[in-house]
């Protein structure tokens, strides 16, 4: 589930909005036309501007076009957004042809259309809107219109500025869309695992509301079962001694109803200390009842505990259980034959070791555990080296980190022996933030 929400946030946070396309269109025209006017009639250079403006008007004839057929919030799959850059680096290249080609110092604007690119649009059409924009860059090296100048005057510039000019447009492009392209990944891959988390905590936070319903329930239901059992009661001293199938019967309902009562009673008392039963779990019960769904699998789940007595308790936490949960069940995942979890507690700390006999973590990615979206199928071979598995830790260790340092845990992860023998996490709470809104049993 996460991965899917990962690739329709990703999805939908990449496609470009018309109106960022048309207002950043109209910047540029605006640009130009005040260059051309002021290089004609002020600076009294000649240049064959009425093909400028033919070039400008055109482009100005296609944003009335997108802003008369589409809406504001029209959003461009990636083919008609990279279309509309590609016109953009073209009529630029048609503008610099005729005012001295990449020698124009408005020849630099060629990295607007792949920057955007970089930021919006996957790496493939962005490749090609950069191999477009090095072709368009590479003609007007060679072939252009001379910079206008003064009458009578004619500037040259000899072939190796020329392409000096030219290699520093290409590395510019390349370094921008490369960079852009990573903090832009990285900005939608963060905001997506903090969304994907956020839904996860909603989640569990609607399960905690259903204990408030819980109560109310048992508080409007208590009236009418107290009335079934006074009428049962009744019939029970009323009911003949010769009707003994009556009184087996009678004898089931007042049961049932003194059943139905109790557990009325436990619902009723969800959130207040006199349900500390179903709020209230021993580390031991925690950790069983993270790996009671996994006991079934072919890797085996060893358990071992140490520390003073008493054996610390916490307040039940869906987020704890989530958390723990998901470590786990990537241990098994990646497990050859067994899991170890060791539970640990002093007077002052609790712990959690969570170890697998699988091929460990890779080195490389030690150090980003716990970041969001580790989980390509390229990331997620290199994560504990497995050539063919499809497993990772990626925007589900994230989440787990998340909520278990929620509960004021912190996080550790690592291999069991250097360089790579199986992979190790530890979550550690100190005792009185594990042990907070929990009591001990008497």
């Amino acid at each position: 589930m996460t991965q899917k929400f990962e690739d329709d946030f990703g999805e939908a946070a990449r496609h470009l909005r018309v109106d960022t396309l048309v207002m950043l269109r109209w910047i540029a025209i605006i640009g130009q036309t005040i260059a051309m006017l002021d290089v004609y009639y002020y600076l009294k250079f000649d240049f064959p501007i009425g093909l400028c403006f033919v070039a400008i008007a055109t482009s100005a004839t296609l944003n009335i076009a997108l802003r008369a057929g589409t809406p504001r919030s029209f959003r461009l799959d990636d083919t008609e957004a990279a279309a509309l850059l590609a016109f953009d680096i073209l009529q630029l290249a048609a503008l610099l042809y005729l005012t001295g080609g990449v020698v124009n110092s408005f020849a630099m604007l060629f990295l607007a259309p792949v920057m955007i690119s970089a930021v919006s649009l996957p790496r493939k059409l962005t490749l090609l809107l950069g191999i477009l924009m090095i072709a368009a860059a590479t003609f007007l090296t060679v072939d252009y219109e001379p910079l206008p100048w003064r009458n009578g005057e004619t500037l040259r510039f000899p072939l190796l500025y020329r392409m000096g000019v030219w290699a520093a447009l290409v590395l510019s492009a390349a370094f921008i869309g490369i960079y852009a392209a990573r903090v832009s990944d990285e900005a939608r891959q963060l905001a997506g695992a903090l969304a994907a988390t956020e839904l996860v905590l909603e989640r569990e936070q609607h399960l905690t509301q259903l204990d408030g319903l819980a109560a109310a329930a048992a508080h409007e239901l208590g009236t009418p079962l107290a009335t079934i059992t006074l009428i049962t009661t009744e019939l029970q001293k009323s009911a003949p001694a010769t009707a003994p199938a009556m009184q087996e019967d009678l004898a089931l309902l007042a049961q049932e109803a003194r059943r139905c009562r109790e557990i009325l009673r436990k619902l009723n008392s969800l959130g207040t200390d006199e349900a500390h039963v179903l709020n209230v779990q021993a580390l031991d019960t925690l950790i069983e009842e993270v790996i009671e769904p996994l006991r079934d699998q072919d890797v085996k789940i060893i358990v071992s505990k140490d520390g003073p007595s008493p054996i610390p308790f916490c307040a039940r936490n869906p987020g704890m259980l989530y958390g723990l949960g998901n470590l786990v069940e990537n241990a098994v995942d990646f497990a050859k034959s067994k899991v170890l979890i060791s539970a640990r507690w002093t007077p002052t700390l609790v712990s959690i070791t969570i170890e697998d006999d699988g091929p460990g973590f890779a080195p490389g990615i030690l150090d980003r555990l716990g970041d969001p979206y580790l989980s390509g199928q390229s990331t997620q071979r290199r994560l504990k080296g497995d050539p063919g598995s499809g497993l990772g830790l990626g925007l589900g260790l994230f989440i787990a980190k998340t909520l278990l340092e929620r509960s004021g845990a912190t996080f550790d992860g690592g291999n069991v022996d250097a360089p790579r023998t199986g992979a190790r996490i530890s979550v550690s709470w100190p005792r009185a933030s594990f042990e907070r809104g929990a009591t001990y049993p008497s």
